[in-house]
């Protein structure tokens, strides 16, 4: 919740990442010696070649890099007593056709007339309905091992062109590749391929999502 929703620029995306890193410390300190949970958010890592794991790396570059950074101070609070988790979220979160890196394509779409994408639209972006990332959420807090991260992935990866053809349907709007340049600070996340896995979080913590996937979901989107 400490983290902004302001994406326009690389300054707010900074300042967001040090408002979040501030309350992450403040409230894992005050855990210390307890053994009490407390979970935090982060996002998926992207792998190049592949679908990224639980056990990947946070990548510590770009514009989020340091929430890598906070994370793995808060993990690291495992050895003093605190029961720190991570859950990994998905490029899109949705519910309802709304939500993630989706409706901010939505939202540029309604914005500029088109319903655009960055480079050649073949990269993969993973994808989670909101109300299974809250199971997963639960899961985590009642039973996840100190230290430990965790993917609340339902789709490992669709291609951002047919989220924009889906979007673009909807809206009666022509679909087309537009410079990353147009998405702001997050142009270069957009454009990378960053498929992600869960199989280990399901396996392990007996997670399984029920709601519909992201395609399946934007057609809630309404002109």
């Amino acid at each position: 919740m400490a983290f902004s929703r302001d994406y326009g620029t690389l300054e707010a995306v900074t300042q967001g990442v040090a408002e979040e890193t501030a309350a992450l410390t403040v409230l894992g300190e005050a855990l210390i010696g307890s053994n009490r949970p407390i979970v935090a958010v982060s996002g998926t890592p992207g792998i190049p070649g592949r679908a990224s794991t639980e056990a990947d790396p946070l990548p510590t570059e770009g514009p989020v890099g340091g929430r890598a950074l906070a994370q793995m101070a808060l993990l690291d609070l495992a050895s003093r007593g605190v029961r720190s988790v991570t859950v990994r979220l998905p490029r899109t979160v949705h519910n309802e056709g709304q939500g993630g890196f989706a409706g901010l394509l939505t939202d540029a779409a309604r914005r500029t007339g088109v319903s655009g994408y960055p480079g050649d639209g073949t990269q993969r972006w993973p994808a989670v309905h909101a109300l299974d990332a809250a199971v997963l959420f639960r899961l985590a807090l009642e039973s996840a091992p100190a230290g430990t991260s965790w993917h609340a992935v339902a789709d490992e990866g669709d291609a951002v062109r047919d989220i924009a053809a889906v979007i673009g349907r909807r809206l009666g709007l022509p679909v087309e590749p537009v410079p990353e340049e147009s998405f702001g600070p997050f142009g270069s996340i957009f454009a990378m391929d960053q498929p992600a896995s869960s199989a280990y979080t399901r396996n392990s913590l007996g997670w399984e999502p029920t709601h519909p996937s992201l395609l399946e979901d934007l057609e809630n989107v309404q002109p």
